[in-house]
């Protein structure tokens, strides 16, 4: 039976929780900050590889443009020079920079595949792992609070039950003391305080099942789940770390793979150095550059002591092609052999760049001038240059002529031989395009539902022409050739007519233009010149320039800008004015044009509006 005397006592004071609730709640927020600390530091390498990769891009990408921008043009003059050993290891070596800059490329790739890809995928995963980690650390926080309040409800509500089962019996213990009090009133506070007491019990049971339930969950929590969550985090930590020194020894090996290759590179550069060959350098030169001429023979003396004319002996240089031959009159055409050393007529200097094409550059000198040093003839042999044989071959500001009459004579027959070799070559191509045509048109004929045989009839009988004219060419130029290596040296009397061969070339362009034909021997022939000078009317240089028919017109045109045609063989022409088209542009840029019978020349294509006969596109 219940005591009323009985008096309930608390159970011994359980300390709160609050400060080890609090210290897990506190390592999680360090934790959070540190684990997203090394997410920067990931970010932040990855960003470094990927400056490197663009530094990587960009050299090579400066290496390339390098490279092409000291590569030789193609059918260029720069091209020819790159026939010796010292510009060919100059080549190489850019051939190989062109490489090296491959393998800077290569490191750029390699590193975004295998360092900044893989990273920034394993970045994106090491967040969704972080947050899922730190997302259950919160979880397990909320229920250990969760069950902690509720232990706290039940412990207030067992404290407050117990102090109303105390009042309830200190209450019952007044009444059944007060003598004045009925019986019934006192049955009544006696089943009051039982009831108090009762719920009393009731909350005890409570409270205590409460708290083993919450001394479970505490002790599953700082024992199991919470080390747990931490052994994961510390783990996801350790597995970052580790990542970041794979990153870091990939980095490396993505630079040692590619230095063997480097090291080609770089021997092939070497090795390239070491071809070069200074002496066959030297004889590659001397090949290109020597003339085919002999130098000139011994000059004989000339006894001036002698009040009567002098006899010229058949051995010195001055000596004529024939001993009944009269002396040359002034303006009479040259016939004789001008041999290197021979006092003849000086040049003028240069006509101003605004001259008419027409001019003559060539002008008579005063028969009296003093005779030269032969020292000061022998520099002005080694040192002057072939003149244009005449204003011809001024077309397009200054080309010489078709033949290379203008080339000492070695040089020109390299010139003719490669430009047979070029023909043959466009004869080849041609000869391929109608074998092809005639392959097709063979196709058609047995299957005319794939097209029609007479549709290729026009570009075979095209290809028929070209080749015909091609062929003409070679023979023209075959010809030359075989006129030049005639006249190169092992013949007779070798020296003598190289002498004189060299000194025909270098007459003025209006003698060279008057008069340029060959002795029977092989050798140019003009009049000789003693000691008077010899002058050369006008009329010579502008009968030569009638003797050529004016070339048909083919269209008009209109000058769409001023230009001043200052070079010889231009001609000025005003904004909007109207003139006739004598040739077109042939690739260079400039057009042939006429405004009168008298005044021709070349104007840039881009200053002009061509309008051509319909005949002349036909053609």
């Amino acid at each position: 039976m219940f005591s009323p005397s009985r008096r309930f006592v608390f159970p011994g004071a359980l300390s709160p929780p609050y400060l080890c609730c609090s210290k897990p709640k506190d390592q999680f927020d360090n934790l959070e900050k540190h684990t997203q600390w090394g997410i920067d530091v990931l970010e932040k390498y990855i960003k470094f590889v990927k400056e490197r990769t663009e530094i990587e891009l960009s050299y090579a990408k400066q290496l390339r443009n390098l490279s092409k921008k000291y590569q030789p043009k193609k059918n260029s003059k720069e091209e020819e020079e790159y026939r010796y050993t010292s510009t060919k290891a100059f080549l190489a070596t850019l051939n190989e920079m062109n490489d090296y800059a491959g393998q800077h490329e290569v490191i750029s790739e390699n590193m975004t595949s295998l360092i900044t890809g893989e990273l920034t995928r394993y970045v994106q995963e090491l967040k969704q792992e972080r947050k899922s980690h730190f997302h259950d650390g919160r979880k397990a926080q909320q229920h250990i609070e969760t069950c902690w309040k509720q232990l706290e409800a039940s412990k207030r509500r067992f404290e407050r039950d117990c102090k109303e089962a105390d009042r309830a019996q200190q209450y019952f213990e007044k009444m059944d003391a007060d003598i004045n009090v009925t019986k019934a009133d006192v049955e009544k506070a006696r089943q009051q305080a039982q009831l108090r007491h009762q719920m009393a019990e009731d909350s005890k049971a409570e409270y205590c099942s409460t708290l083993q339930k919450f001394n479970s969950e505490q002790h599953d929590h700082y024992y199991t789940h919470i080390p747990n969550i931490f052994q994961k985090i510390q783990e996801m930590e350790e597995r970052r770390i580790v990542r970041i020194g794979e990153s870091m020894k990939t980095f490396a090996e993505v630079d040692r793979q590619v230095i063997p290759i480097i090291g080609k590179c770089l021997d092939e550069i070497t090795k390239a150095a070491e071809s070069i060959d200074h002496k066959n350098d030297s004889q590659m030169v001397i090949e290109a550059f020597k003339s085919g001429f002999e130098p000139p023979g011994d000059v004989d003396f000339e006894d001036f002591t002698q009040p009567m004319k002098r006899t010229v002996s058949e051995s010195s240089l001055s000596n004529s092609r024939g001993d009944g031959k009269s002396e040359p009159k002034f303006g009479g055409k040259s016939k004789g052999k001008l041999w290197p050393f021979i006092k003849k007529n000086k040049p003028p200097p240069p006509p101003p760049a605004s001259a008419s094409p027409s001019a003559v550059p060539n002008g008579p000198q005063s028969p009296k001038q003093q005779k030269e040093p032969l020292s000061h003839r022998f520099n002005e042999f080694m040192t002057s240059k072939p003149k244009i044989h005449c204003f011809r071959s001024l077309k397009r500001g200054g080309a010489g002529p078709e033949d290379f009459s203008n080339l000492p004579p070695e040089q020109r027959r390299k010139k003719l031989q490669q430009k047979v070799d070029e023909l043959n070559k466009d004869i080849q191509k041609e000869m391929d395009q109608r074998d092809a045509l005639t392959k097709m048109k063979d196709v058609y004929i047995k299957n005319p539902q794939m097209g029609d045989p007479a549709s290729v009839d026009h570009r075979l009988a095209e290809l028929g022409q070209n080749i015909e004219k091609l062929r003409l060419e070679v023979q023209k130029f075959e010809g030359w050739l075989a006129e030049v290596e005639g006249r190169l040296p092992m013949r007779t009397e070798q020296a003598r007519r190289q002498s004189g061969l060299y000194e025909a070339q270098n007459t003025s362009a209006v003698n060279s233009c008057a008069q340029d034909r060959e002795s029977p021997d092989g050798s140019y022939t003009e009049e000789q010149s003693q000691e008077t000078e010899m002058k050369v009317p006008a009329t010579d240089f502008d009968d030569e320039f009638d003797d050529e028919e004016p070339l048909p017109t083919i269209g008009t045109c209109k000058a769409l800008y001023t230009f001043e045609g200052q070079n010889e063989g231009t001609i000025s022409v005003a904004e909007g004015e109207m003139l006739y088209v004598i040739e077109e542009d042939k690739g260079d840029g400039w057009t042939r044009i006429r405004r009168n019978e008298d005044e021709e020349g070349y104007v840039p294509t881009s200053y002009v509006e061509v309008y051509l006969d319909k005949n002349a596109k036909d053609s």
